[in-house]
């Protein structure tokens, strides 16, 4: 599917503070989208160091609508990144086309992104959103067009989550292309039909997690410690 053309984001949507890594998420991303899709991005920011000094902190988070952006401060970035979040952690794994911001410090926090990953978040933070979307199958009402295009968008995502469970479990990496979006979106609209199709999904998915794979059973919080220092070492300046 061609790259959907992504509008710039306004100087007004950013947060005061130097953006250091961001990209284009989401359906985008994953090879999803269609001509009418919305443009999803994601980023991380350093708040000047010494505004986190004083009585009160600054917002550790972005978001705008017009466009969809959503930007992290490092820390909070860090802290989700490191209970596997998937929604953040994919900032880290993108394809090089779908960044539009890399400093020398993104790139150095995309050199640390096997730190991140644990095998006991990886399961319950993928699986644990997937099982969300399978719940709101459940009990999402079908009959109308907009909600069956929602709960085919839900389905999509537990597909898609699973997958990457089960490859970050096996292998260390986590791949946001998706190799065969077209099997994932067919996929998705039979079980958006019929949720019941994807218990045995969820249910292999949890036994494949049980197997031994190739992550740690906790994440190696050192090397993103003196990250997030350098970070605050370079955006201080002395009042």
């Amino acid at each position: 599917m061609p790259a959907v053309a992504a509008p710039a984001v306004p100087a007004a949507a950013l947060p005061v503070g130097t953006v250091l890594l961001a990209g284009i998420v989401g359906s985008t991303a994953y090879g999803f989208a269609h001509a009418g899709s919305d443009i999803d991005r994601l980023g991380l920011f350093a708040t000047p160091t010494e505004e986190l000094h004083g009585l009160h902190r600054p917002a550790e988070s972005h978001v705008t609508i017009e466009p969809d952006l959503t930007l992290h401060e490092a820390a909070k970035w860090c802290r989700l990144a490191l209970g596997c979040n998937p929604t953040a952690s994919e900032l880290v794994w993108l394809p090089d086309d779908l960044y539009e911001t890399r400093t020398p410090l993104g790139d150095e926090l995309i050199g640390i992104r096997a730190a991140f990953l644990s095998a006991p978040a990886v399961r319950k933070a993928y699986l644990g959103y997937a099982d969300q979307q399978f719940r709101k199958l459940l009990t999402r009402d079908r009959a109308e067009p907009a909600a069956r295009r929602r709960a085919a968008k839900h389905a999509r995502h537990l597909v898609r989550l699973v997958e990457q469970a089960v490859r970050l479990h096996e292998t260390g990496r986590n791949l946001i292309r998706l190799p065969d979006p077209e099997h994932v979106r067919e996929f998705g609209e039979r079980i958006a039909d019929r949720p019941a199709v994807a218990e045995s999904l969820l249910a292999d998915a949890a036994d494949r997690l049980d197997r031994p794979g190739v992550l740690p059973t906790a994440p190696d919080p050192r090397p993103v410690e003196a990250w997030l220092r350098r970070v605050r070492a370079a955006h201080y300046a002395a009042l």
